[in-house]
């Protein structure tokens, strides 16, 4: 399966990293996804979890109907949430081939922003990992299956890092165009198209407007929406709110860069394209020579693309579920 990627070339029209990236989330592609993941949607229950703290987060549960494959788990990317396109049709895949779905948002995405006080930031794993041991006691799956996309994919990543000492019975990562070294993101946002960096501050803005709305006394007085640029408005969100002394700082607290996965005990597999806009392949040069990892690099692909055809239809829904399928088998 793996020569798919290393030799995956998409139709003329689709290989270019910009169609690709775009329109994986697109609204041509969400239409498509909609009706895909309806089985989904209407078996999917709200679960509130424990972050611990008194911190919640919130997902959906997806049960099968008979005897379960086991438990898959999605993490969106930035500015995600459990219903974009990429988790519906990753979702409604593994739905249809016989796991259990839990699709969970992070702080303050989807419609979650009133249900914490504090602000979303990237270095918030504590809660992800307390979530998700809530969800694994709760459901009582045996060893379970995650994947992520983008920073969904670096957040699986440090999940699975940290594992053993948090008692999670994980037995098998994906990640899709993980972040690496979050400067290097910022970086690569910032020297390419425009669109890239207007995309995610237009949803931060929005997003930032409704937690000011949901806890006025804490953020109604808060300039954030008048600070242009993702690094500026990173930079003022960190050093105020989540205790970094700048946005470099930040970005090295969440970075997996160099060797910082060489202790990793779960087998992971990253997925990444050449020609990703937003997370340089360079970043994956200096990853540890560790046998737990296993990288693919696509030469097309953008920035969780992969789109093979014009139904576009995702080779990383492929892989995410032969690599869970494998893994079930094992488990």
């Amino acid at each position: 399966m793996d020569d798919l990627f290393h030799q995956f070339k998409p139709p003329l029209g689709m290989r270019s990293r910009h169609m690709q990236s775009l329109l994986n989330s697109s609204g041509i592609r969400r239409r498509r996804v909609m009706g895909l993941s309806a089985e989904l949607q209407n078996h999917a229950e709200v679960f509130t979890l424990d972050g611990g703290s008194g911190i919640r987060l919130q997902g959906l549960y997806s049960k099968q109907a008979s005897k379960s494959l086991g438990l898959a788990v999605l993490l969106h990317g930035w500015e995600g949430s459990v219903n974009s396109s990429y988790i519906l049709a990753n979702g409604a895949r593994l739905y249809k081939a016989g796991f259990d779905v839990f699709r969970l948002n992070f702080r303050d995405h989807g419609d979650t922003h009133h249900l914490n006080p504090g602000l979303f930031h990237s270095c918030r794993l504590d809660e992800v990992i307390h979530a998700l041991r809530a969800l694994q006691d709760r459901l009582n799956p045996g060893r379970w299956f995650l994947a992520g996309y983008s920073l969904g994919g670096n957040f699986s990543l440090r999940v699975a890092l940290n594992a053993a000492q948090a008692g999670l019975d994980l037995a098998q990562v994906v990640a899709v165009c993980p972040v690496i070294n979050p400067a290097n993101a910022m970086l690569a946002m910032e020297q390419g198209p425009r669109f890239y960096e207007w995309y995610f501050d237009r949803k931060w803005s929005r997003s930032m407007k409704i937690k000011q709305a949901c806890f006025p006394e804490l953020y109604g007085d808060e300039p954030w929406n008048e600070i242009k640029g993702v690094r500026k408005k990173t930079a003022y969100l960190v050093t105020k709110h989540a205790g970094f002394d700048s946005a470099d700082s930040y970005f090295k607290a969440y970075s997996i860069a160099g060797q910082r996965l060489a202790p990793l005990k779960i087998p992971s597999t990253l997925l990444t394209s050449f020609d990703d806009p937003v997370v340089p392949v360079s970043d994956f040069e200096d990853l540890p020579d560790n046998p737990m990892l296993e990288l693919i690099i696509s030469p097309y692909g953008g920035h969780c693309g992969f789109l093979k055809n014009w139904k576009l239809e995702s080779l990383s829904e492929e892989l995410i579920l032969q690599r869970f399928l494998d893994a079930a088998q094992l488990a």
